[in-house]
């Protein structure tokens, strides 16, 4: 029985008990959504997208999926304490409330996805997969035909959040565990919000985690995106973040994976709306056999637009890392301004880099770049550094470092930007800072 079929008899064993505990919203598409994913099957190295990532042997594991919604135990506490925004948690697939609930604005909800589907149908379904339903992609369609909860955040209009909000995503579990679960976040007009999400694993087991985040950012919003993982070896953790701008928007994704096993990043903006702006920045650190691969899509769908994007992977030992990044200018959108660096520093010979830098645009009144760089460490300001006294192994910290740092700069919260100077530092030094309650990794 081939990966996929196995998982076409769970569903249909199990579909009844996948939609019981859900809201309509929710259930309203899995049928449909499994039927695409029965179509597309699991991405091979066949398919150009996934040329250098091969999520057949992740999948292939024989993992636990908590259907009946059984409370798992948890205890953690966040290494970005003096970040002071509201703080919620999702372990595995199941929003987990703090006991002491933070007071929010006025109109602002934040709850369970499926808490939120059956409060507020209409507001949910207005939303629910509009973007994610128009990506022909196996694992988002996957995720729709298993998700049964996540993370839901509303910010109605010009309402201003006064303080970060920290979604903390916990893997946790006894026995190898594959968790699906769905964000979706609103920013509606002239309304402003940061938000943190950080991915964290508690178990030496094996982990699937497969996240989709959907965000709606309305006319004049602006959102921030920040996403932290810092998970184990022995983690798949596949990440699809779907973003749709309404004009004069202005949106910073910020991701940075610190330690994995396997990561895919999915990332894709559409910017519907003159004037919108996107800043998209990236970082990666591999080591060991550790494997990163960000595949991101921005579409200027509107005249005036304005994206700037930069990624940067640090390699050492055998480590192996992909960015595939893609600008569409749509026939229209003129006086379009895009952006796109993509640079990479492989610290040995047996690390591996594959880069893909795109641009495809049907409008003749733009400014686009793109361009991707692989190289290893100068080797002249390393004997500049020695000369002056600097041991090796510092001198190679410090270059790393220096070449990494720009893409932190751009974080525009203070104290998180402090914190990831300091853990990124120390993962260099090869100290493997963790936060307090995750797997120390091996």
């Amino acid at each position: 029985m081939s990966i996929e079929q196995s998982y076409i008899e769970l569903y249909k064993e199990h579909h009844a008990d996948l939609k019981k505990p859900c809201a309509d919203v929710l259930n309203a598409g899995r049928d449909e959504a499994f039927t695409r994913f029965e179509s597309l099957g699991f991405p091979t190295t066949r398919n150009e997208d996934y040329l250098y990532t091969d999520l057949g042997k992740a999948f292939s594991v024989d993992y636990g999926l908590n259907l009946n919604r059984l409370y798992i135990p948890v205890a953690f506490r966040c290494d970005v304490p003096s970040i002071n925004g509201y703080l919620y948690y999702v372990v595995n697939d199941s929003f987990y409330a703090t006991q002491q609930q933070p007071e929010l604005p006025e109109g602002v909800i934040i709850c369970g996805l499926n808490e939120a589907a059956q409060k507020y149908p209409e507001l949910v379904g207005k939303y629910y997969n509009r973007q994610a339903a128009n990506a022909k992609t196996a694992t988002m369609a996957f995720n729709e035909a298993f998700v049964q909860d996540g993370f839901f955040m509303y910010v109605p209009k010009g309402v201003v959040l006064p303080k970060p909000v920290q979604l903390v995503d916990i893997m946790r579990a006894d026995v190898d565990f594959m968790a699906n679960s769905r964000n979706l976040v609103i920013i509606e007009e002239g309304a402003k919000a940061q938000l943190l999400e950080c991915a964290h694993t508690q178990d030496p087991v094996q982990f699937l985690c497969n996240r989709v985040t959907e965000v709606f950012v309305g006319e004049n919003a602006s959102f921030e995106y920040y996403s932290l993982e810092n998970t184990h070896n022995k983690t798949t953790n596949i990440s699809s973040l779907m973003v749709k701008q309404e004009a004069s928007s202005n949106v910073l994704i910020n991701a940075v994976t610190l330690h994995n096993g396997l990561t895919r990043n999915n990332v894709q903006v559409d910017l519907d709306g003159e004037n919108a702006e996107v800043m998209l920045c990236g970082m990666a650190i591999g080591d060991k056999n550790q494997q990163v691969d960000n595949f991101t899509l921005i579409n200027h769908n509107s005249p005036h637009c304005r994206s700037h994007e930069l990624f940067k992977y640090v390699l050492d030992d055998s480590a192996v890392g992909a960015f595939a990044g893609k600008i569409y200018v749509a026939p229209g959108a003129q006086k379009t301004e895009a952006l796109m660096t993509n640079k990479n520093l492989c610290a040995t010979p047996t690390a591996k880099m594959k880069a893909k830098p795109q641009l495809e645009i049907y409008a003749d009144d733009v400014k686009c770049s793109h361009g991707a760089t692989v190289g290893q460490l100068d080797e002249a300001a390393l004997f500049y550094m020695r000369s002056r006294g600097i041991s090796v192994k510092e001198a190679k910290l410090l270059l790393k470092f220096a070449f990494a740092a720009d893409v932190i700069e751009n974080i525009r919260i203070d104290a998180l930007k402090d914190r990831i100077h300091l853990l990124v530092e120390k993962r260099f030094r090869g100290e493997l800072s963790k936060c307090a309650g995750c797997v120390i990794c091996q």
